[in-house]
């Protein structure tokens, strides 16, 4: 009984400490993009980061509310950061807005909204799925035609935090689980696109 105890607290200051690296990650990640609009030639979207920031701190309620514990701590700090970067774009940002933005953006607020209304968290989470797809729409959209106005280095990190995300998660189920990674799974793509972009 002692022992399993034991094992259990090692294993949750294991969790923390992941948690933790992802906190670390993630700052230096926001620092570099920071650094990229002001002193480089991102531009972000601010249509995606308007309904990141919203889905960040959504995300951040499940995964407390699943009892995700230290691996929530990373979409905490999203929700706070990705609000500074929705604000900065909408001075230095992209600016060409196209129909497909503004659908986008209409069906994720609309989704959104109806994430208020379902009642089961695994529904919730899939619904978060969906709208980070469509909020990726406007940033795709934009990088695919120019893909050096978009921070590789940043989003490449991104990509880690969300994997130490997933291995700092205190309880395993589709409500904390599938969300983080989800967003890795476009990160990644997300990437791969701008590589393959800036190759051609």
């Amino acid at each position: 009984m002692v022992q399993g105890i034991a094992t259990l607290g090692a294993m949750l200051v294991y969790k923390e400490f992941i948690g933790a690296i992802g906190v670390v990650i993630a700052l230096l990640a926001y620092a570099i993009y920071f650094h990229d609009i002001f002193f480089r030639h991102t531009k972000p979207h601010a249509f995606s980061w308007l309904v990141w920031t919203l889905l960040a701190g959504i995300g951040f309620a499940a995964q407390v509310t699943g009892g995700a514990g230290a691996g929530s701590w990373v979409l905490g700090i999203d929700a706070v950061v990705c609000s500074g970067i929705f604000i900065v774009a909408l001075v230095r940002g992209e600016r060409g807005y196209v129909w497909i933005d503004w659908i986008s953006l209409a069906l994720a607020l609309f989704s959104i909204l109806l994430w208020q209304v379902t009642g089961t968290p695994v529904l919730s989470v899939i619904l978060l799925c969906l709208i980070d797809v469509l909020a990726y729409v406007p940033t795709f959209r934009k990088s695919f035609f120019k893909p050096r106005e978009e921070s590789m280095t940043a989003f490449v990190l991104f990509s880690l935090k969300f994997i130490l995300v997933l291995l700092a998660l205190e309880r395993y189920s589709i409500a904390t689980a599938l969300y983080p990674a989800w967003i890795i799974v476009l990160n990644v793509g997300f990437v791969g696109m701008l590589w393959w972009r800036r190759k051609i």
